[in-house]
């Protein structure tokens, strides 16, 4: 055999260890990228269960949500089905106590009263309309209805609540809740009881006196406000004066009798009846409505002598109708 020069060994072993060098170093490369390549796996593998795990918390958090919302729902709608409520939408307000509702109904809000502001114009009446028309229209409220279902012109005679209320007779609900209580309150409106729907007249008395007290909205024209109402004086019927001259208060007195008996021209009511009546022309005095339908059952229009504009309530001409 021919022997190997040492210079060629040299060479032939240092080709062997550095082709050995390169086979270590490329393993050792794929060894590191197979680990990084592992590691990346398991990164991105728990990035997905944690990106899955705040979804689930997300979604149950959000599920938690609509059952809460769901269960104030069904509890609201228990309350006002239990109160007698219905919700509406306010499309349009007419006056400041008359609005229609989106199914073109119209509503009057029972047991309150605001100065005119339509046909005829009173005192403080834009500024109620305004105020009505600021917190209902295009608005969802809740009705309740009293006794009565309509007015001679087919209105709803209704409460207007702006929110349902736990207990509807309790005094803090009625105030921050009723839109009628909320007129009275902030001197837009007086209170004007009808019977049978006198479930809140006591409150919004009440509350009239407060805002009368504090000169509030319309009472701050004077004391009588600028609309007919519960609280205008009452037993204090003017007084009318006969053709013949004698003067008729409604006294039983038997010289105002007599006078009038004697005079022919003048009949006086009973003072039970509240008021005075003529026979000659001459204006007739009732305390109320009450007293008026005593005597004329079914209301009287403006040209009546008992005619008064403070019981025309809904500003059509004809006092105390039913």
């Amino acid at each position: 055999m021919q022997k190997i020069s040492k210079s060629k060994f040299m060479i032939i072993a240092g080709f062997v260890l550095s082709s050995m060098l390169m086979v270590a170093c490329t393993d050792n490369d794929s060894a590191e990228s197979n680990n990084k390549a592992e590691e990346t796996a398991t990164t991105e593998q728990t990035s997905n269960e944690a990106k899955l795990t705040e979804e689930e918390q997300q979604a149950k958090e959000e599920q938690a949500k609509q059952d809460v919302a769901k269960k104030a729902e069904e509890e609201k709608q228990a309350a006002a089905q239990k109160l007698g409520l219905v919700a509406a939408t306010i499309s349009r307000v007419v006056d400041g106590d008359t609005v229609q509702l989106s199914d073109g109904s119209k509503v009057r809000l029972v047991g309150v009263n605001t100065p005119e502001s339509t046909t005829r114009t009173e005192e403080y009446g834009k500024e109620a309309s305004n105020y009505t028309k600021s917190k209902l229209e295009g608005k969802q409220v809740w009705l309740q209805k009293d006794v009565s279902e309509t007015d001679r012109y087919q209105r709803l005679l209704r409460i207007v609540w702006l929110d349902i209320p736990t207990d509807d007779m309790d005094d803090q609900e009625i105030r921050t809740k009723m839109f009628n209580a909320d007129l009275v309150i902030n001197g837009y409106a007086e209170p004007s009881t009808y019977p049978p729907d006198v479930k809140y007249s006591e409150y919004f008395v009440k509350y009239a006196r407060e805002a009368r007290e504090a000169n509030k909205g319309l009472w701050a024209f004077g004391e009588n406000g600028t609309t007919k109402g519960d609280l205008d004086p009452k037993g204090t019927a003017s007084k009318g004066t006969s053709s013949s001259g004698a003067s008729t208060t409604g006294s039983n007195s038997g010289n105002s009798s007599a006078s009038n008996s004697k005079s022919g021209n003048t009949s006086t009511s009973s003072s039970n009846s509240g008021g005075t009546s003529t026979s000659t022309g001459e204006k007739e005095y009732f305390q109320n409505c009450t007293e008026l339908r005593k005597v004329y059952p079914n209301g009287v229009p403006s040209d009546h002598p008992a005619y008064q504009a403070k019981m025309d309530r809904d500003k059509d001409n004809y006092a105390c109708e039913r």
